[in-house]
């Protein structure tokens, strides 16, 4: 039998299974009740032991692979969720599983909705009543005698054990919640005496352990109100006039939304469908996010020679289903996603999907609103991680329908279940946020498109105005086709770019953060009325603070890094009205003491500028301004992103104040002003992509000035203009400057020339942590592989969260990847509980 074969099956089978638990990676056989229908690739969730946890069809046959057929087999639970795994789906997560050397389950859990596999768990309660006991002496082996059980209902004494007493006294602590107490919360209370403990008191009978299922989101069902018979001399004249509103929405209505629309309530409702007018019936309601924003239809828009020739050859991959690689380099403003929009319109015109991956969920809303204005709602969805569990789940089961839609999403959407795709579109390339750091496996979405492209032989587009070292060296290779947009629509020239020296700002005796170009450019545009964007690196205050008279630092207790200064500007849920101290790792927060802890002196000093001193600098200077910070401080909330960008497009601020986010993809043509604050949090960075990374972002940040009617402006603070990044930028010769960095990268055996692995090692314990490092590193030195082997060394943050970090970096050509040990081995030769081991292939931050 084909291993994909999607037909149903019959239900006196069995089926293989992959099952959801580490280390076990053989597959297990199940039988298959017979009111259950499975499918290969189902997600079932089947009992193992003395649990039930998540498991995937992989093979059905009609008899068991067990040869003794004494042998009990255990029966399916349950299917999950069906049609999920087509065959090139399964080909791709097997290669993600392969590539990045992690577990295949894992990967596959990365690539579904949230608690689709979740493990079932056992909860302890007392029984009620309890059984009577007699008055037994200690049993041979058994602890010198404690203190006996209180005496209960129809209970004697019985002494027992100290781990039963301790079990006991707990569970007695906890006997009025209904549903008892969770097995794993028990351990964490009691740790050793919770195994004995339990196993005694389940002997006596005195407790009843229930298997509570996972709590897999469910589908959501509404009433729907649907017309039977048209109004006639029978109904009030306020009813008729019910049933004609019901007529005019198509005959069928959700029950809430027609008491909102008739102005009427749910009895009156009730009574016409008493009287045989109206059927109430459940129907399910799909929870599909991003789409509360209304937006007005548009039309295809005039294209450029430029953006012409480049849509040409990608309609041209399509109609003949090829899967070319295509690099379309556009400088900011230069109309790239007009040029998806008019890819994507034959794809959907042809019944097939497309899918489209943007870094942010900041960009989401506004890349959304686009396509919902040219495709309409129904055709476009988003899948983002900031979706509830039911939106995530009910998109997830949309996309499996098979009819034609469009999927925006950030990088966990590469995974997107969309069997009859017809294009993949990413925007911004180059951004980090395509990588994922953790959990494992630690994927790249651009490399899983990739592949993905070439398994369902369509064509892929990479979209950038700074494309990556990684990309640009893939075309040099003929891995891909250049496609390019150099000029901005309505051939507007790109903003000049006046770099500041702030060592000039110094000596001329300007001590603020703000230089005065700068400050006079902002006065300018606030006597024009016009807007800005002010990009700083950094959220918060300051990057640290400091007493004057000793030099204490404030650090965080839990990590090895400082902490930053937040000030109560605009307090929020997630920032507390007074002055504080935060950790932007582990989010340990701290209020600002009095004075120093160490010498008692009441003199701080607040060192670096974050997006508040930014923000509280500019009060001061123009005390009329009207400013929207934009960090991930103010965009905690769902939709906030959406909130602040209207606000500011609305024109109800004069200067966006923000980081990273800023420079992804916005699109404001009132902004003629933008400021970077300082360029040296970007270009000062121990990674040898520093200067790739600096001149991108500085790049697309410069990009948001100037493109509506009015010129623009981009003045940037240094104190090192001489950086061969900052000269690149300010002449916007990037090309050039890439050119130069994948020389020096040819020449260190760096990527994309060669690649890298990092072995990350962690535990609370810094000698177990060291001692793990080094004898791993010593065992693959012995391995002779032809690999670099950099470490073990301490992480650049040695500690985070209360875990001590260290890490082995192996540089080498491509080819050696196989070779490298997969997370199994590396937990295996480790072999110890107390350290954890995660891998992380072609990192793109080693901290």
């Amino acid at each position: 039998m084909e291993l994909f074969d999607l037909m149903s099956i019959s239900s006196d089978r069995f089926v293989s299974v992959l099952v959801d638990c580490i280390g076990i990676d053989d597959l297990l056989t199940y039988r298959i009740p017979e009111d259950i229908n499975i499918q290969i690739g189902d997600i079932l969730s089947v009992p193992l032991g003395n649990r039930h946890v998540g498991a995937i069809a992989l093979q059905i046959s009609d008899t068991s692979a067990i040869a003794n057929l004494d042998t009990e087999i255990k029966s399916v639970s349950a299917v999950v969720s069906s049609g999920i795994f087509p065959k090139t789906y399964w080909e791709m997560l097997i290669r993600t599983a392969d590539y990045y050397r992690t577990p295949v389950m894992q990967t596959v859990k990365t690539a579904l909705p949230p608690k689709l596999l979740d493990q079932s768990h056992y909860r302890i309660k007392i029984k009620q009543p309890l059984p009577p006991q007699p008055l037994l002496p200690l049993g041979e082996g058994e602890q010198d005698s404690f203190s006996p059980l209180p005496l209960g209902e129809g209970l004697g004494v019985r002494t027992i054990s100290k781990a039963a007493q301790m079990v006991w006294d707990f569970l007695q602590e906890h006997k009025h919640n209904p549903k008892g107490i969770s097995r794993r919360y028990i351990q964490q209370k009691l740790g050793r005496y919770t195994s004995s403990g339990l196993k005694e008191l389940q002997k006596l009978e005195w407790i009843d352990t229930v298997l509570e299922l996972p709590n897999r989101p469910q589908p959501k069902y509404e009433d729907v109100v649907i017309i039977l018979k048209a109004p006639d001399s029978e109904v009030t004249s306020r009813q008729a006039e019910i049933l004609t509103i019901l007529q005019h929405q198509g005959g069928e209505c959700l029950k809430t939304q027609l008491c909102k629309t008739a102005k009427t309530s749910v009895s009156v409702i009730q009574t016409l469908a008493n009287k045989g007018y109206v059927t109430i019936a459940k129907q399910e309601s799909l929870r599909l996010g991003g789409k509360s924003h209304t937006v007005t239809r548009d039309r295809p828009k005039a294209l450029t020679p430029d953006q012409e020739a480049a849509l040409q050859q990608i309609l041209k991959a399509i109609a003949d289903q090829t899967a070319p690689h295509f690099l379309l380099h556009g400088v900011t403003g230069s109309g790239k996603t007009e040029v998806y929009l008019q890819a994507i319109a034959p794809v959907l015109a042809a019944g097939k999907s497309a899918l489209v991956l943007v870094p942010e969920i900041g960009l989401t809303p506004q890349l959304t609103d686009r396509f919902r204005a040219r495709f309409g709602d129904a055709k476009v969805n988003v899948y983002h991680s900031q979706l509830s569990e039911g939106e995530r789940f009910d998109t997830w089961r949309l996309m499996l329908t098979g009819e034609a839609q469009i999927v925006i999403g950030t990088r966990s959407a590469v995974f997107a279940p969309l069997s009859n795709l017809g294009l993949i579109v990413m925007d911004e390339e180059h951004d980090n946020s395509f990588k994922q750091d953790q959990p494992q496996p630690c994927y790249h979405a651009r490399t899983i498109a990739e592949w993905r492209s070439q398994l369902e032989n369509i064509p892929l587009v990479l979209g950038s105005a700074t494309p990556s070292a990684e990309v640009i060296y893939a075309h040099q290779e003929g891995k891909s086709i250049y496609l390019e947009l150099p000029h901005r629509i309505g051939n507007k020239d790109m903003p000049p770019i006046e770099v500041v020296d702030m060592r000039d700002e110094f000596k001329a005796g300007n001590y603020s953060i703000l230089s005065r170009k700068l400050q006079g450019a902002i006065a300018e545009m606030l006597e024009a009325k016009q807007q800005g964007i002010l990009f700083i690196h950094r959220r918060g205050y300051s990057t640290f603070v400091s007493c004057r008279a000793c030099g204490y630092v404030a650090e965080c207790p839990n990590c090895d890094v400082s902490l930053s200064y937040h000030d109560p500007i605009s307090p929020t849920a997630h920032q507390p009205k007074s002055a504080h101290l935060r950790c932007h790792y582990c989010n340990y927060t701290l209020i600002q003491p009095k004075a120093c802890p160490e010498c008692g002196s009441p003199y701080f000093k607040h060192f670096g500028s974050g997006t508040q001193k930014v923000e509280q600098e500019l009060a001061k200077l123009f005390p009329n301004i009207r400013l929207i910070r934009f960090d991930s401080d103010t965009t905690r909330n769902k939709d906030q992103h959406r909130l602040l960008i209207d606000q500011f497009r609305a024109g109800e601020a004069d200067l966006l104040v923000g980081t990273q986010m800023l420079t992804k993809g916005l699109d404001i043509p009132q902004v003629t002003l933008v400021g970077v604050v300082s360029a040296d949090g970007l270009l000062n960075f121990s990674d040898y992509r520093a200067g790739e990374r600096a001149a991108q972002t500085l790049l697309q940040v410069a990009g948001r000035a100037g493109r509506g009617e009015e010129d623009g402006k981009v003045i940037m603070q240094t104190y090192t203009p001489e950086h061969p990044a900052m000269q690149a930028v300010q002449t916007y010769q990037l090309e050039a400057f890439m050119q130069t960095e994948l020389e020096m990268r040819e020449a260190l055996r760096y990527p994309p020339m060669g690649q890298m692995v990092l072995i990350h090692l962690s535990s609370e314990s810094d000698t177990a942590v060291e001692k793990a490092a080094n004898e791993l590193a010593e065992y693959l030195r012995q391995l002779e592989n032809d690999w670099d082997i950099l470490g073990a060394t301490p992480a650049t943050i040695a500690k985070v969260a209360n875990r001590y970090r260290w890490q082995i970096l192996l540089k080498f050509a491509p080819e050696v990847l196989p070779n490298v040990p997969s997370l199994e081995e590396l937990r295996m030769l480790v072999n110890s509980k107390a350290v954890r081991v995660a891998i992380d292939v072609d990192p793109l931050t080693i901290l």
